[in-house]
């Protein structure tokens, strides 16, 4: 494997050659070329959002992360269809996410959940129809920092020059990435695969219904940052319960022991440094591979921003509140989906042997008369 190569592992890939090193020599190699990699990404995801905060204004440096998080997806993750179909979906998801999170954020919060379930439906049933690619670790989670980070007038004007010339970035990558691959499959097959009874299905109706009402349920509590509540319910919704169970409790965990250690360097660290404490949970992201680590260092990102507006104690109590309700209401609502979904295909089950039992009696009856 070329150092190139070894760059291009994922924080899984890179410890598993760690671990399979043979000498001390083996193993400070791999350790090097993994140090690297991490501060050549953190070095160009700080660069890439720094540009598009000077282009398009500090309030949309979340433009810059969405981008950010497309271009680095969709260089390597496909949708499943042909390229060029794939190309243009991705387009029309740029669309989604520059025009439904604003105007969902005009409305009410039922009208709000209600334009956020179209919009989701569209991102997840054709963006996500293989559930362990994890494209909705990128698409929904783009539209909803985008709906917790709104802005308006000027603003959201640079937000669609931003969201515009992000579109033309991702698809250009992607179609270079892409064009050479075959695929069997077209947009066309992904509308007949949608089946109520399939896992991946009951798991894509999921995300599309529950996070939208999180969303609703914690603004009607007149709760700030829901989209971390949404977040939370995101992450936590798997095809199968046993995943669901263990996202769960990392995430509780997670979050809760992120929130102590971004209290401890909170009084530790001297004030004028505060704002770097994101960008070392950046960096605990780049070395961790088990989803319970990241958790920890995602929340000192997030609570960096928050804390300036809403300082400590209450950024620290949103955080935990919006974070165990995500992940709780979810669990609850896709057990409670997945026996009502059960129980039906139970009873459909039934009704066409019923049918079927009927039919045969009545064909009994006919050649008993023929006779």
């Amino acid at each position: 494997m070329t150092f190139y190569q070894e760059l291009q592992l994922n924080q899984a890939g890179s410890k598993n050659l760690l671990k399979k090193s043979e000498t001390l020599k083996e193993k400070l190699y791999h350790m090097w070329v993994y140090l690297v990699k991490i501060a050549v990404t953190m070095a160009f995801c700080f660069l890439f959002v720094s540009i598009f905060s000077i282009l398009f204004g500090n309030e949309n440096s979340i433009v810059g992360v969405v981008v950010l998080l497309c271009l680095m997806v969709f260089r390597n993750a496909d949708l499943g269809i042909h390229t060029g179909q794939s190309t243009m979906l991705l387009a029309l998801f740029f669309v989604i996410m520059t025009v439904c999170p604003h105007l969902a954020n005009q409305f009410s919060p039922v009208l709000g959940m209600l334009l956020n379930i179209a919009a989701l439906a569209v991102l997840i049933l054709f963006g996500c129809h293989n559930p362990f690619m994890f494209n909705q670790s990128t698409l929904v989670l783009g539209y909803l920092l985008l709906y917790g980070y709104d802005v308006t007038g000027k603003s959201y004007q640079m937000r669609l020059v931003g969201m515009a010339l992000g579109a033309a970035l991702t698809c250009f990558v992607f179609y270079r990435n892409h064009k050479n691959r075959t695929y069997k499959r077209n947009l066309k097959d992904l509308i007949q695969e949608f089946d109520i009874t399939s896992s991946r299905t009951k798991w894509q109706i999921c995300q599309i219904l529950c996070v939208p009402i999180v969303l609703c349920i914690a603004e009607l509590c007149n709760m700030p940052r829901a989209m971390w509540a949404g977040i939370a319910a995101m992450s936590a919704i798997l095809p199968f319960m046993e995943d669901m169970h263990y996202r769960v409790r990392k995430r509780i965990v997670g979050n809760i022991a992120g929130v102590i250690c971004f209290t401890v360097l909170y009084f530790l660290l001297p004030s004028s440094i505060y704002a770097y404490i994101g960008i070392l949970g950046g960096i605990g992201v780049g070395f961790s591979a088990q989803y319970g680590w990241q958790a920890v260092f995602n929340t000192f990102g997030a609570l960096a921003i928050a804390t300036e507006t809403y300082g400590l104690q209450e950024a620290v109590s949103l955080r935990v509140i919006q974070n165990v309700f995500g992940v709780v209401f979810a669990l609850a609502f896709c057990v409670i989906f997945y026996w009502f979904m059960s129980k039906k295909t139970v009873h459909a089950g039934l009704n066409v042997r019923f049918n079927e039992e009927k039919q045969i009696t009545s064909d009994n009856e006919i050649q008993k008369w023929a006779k």
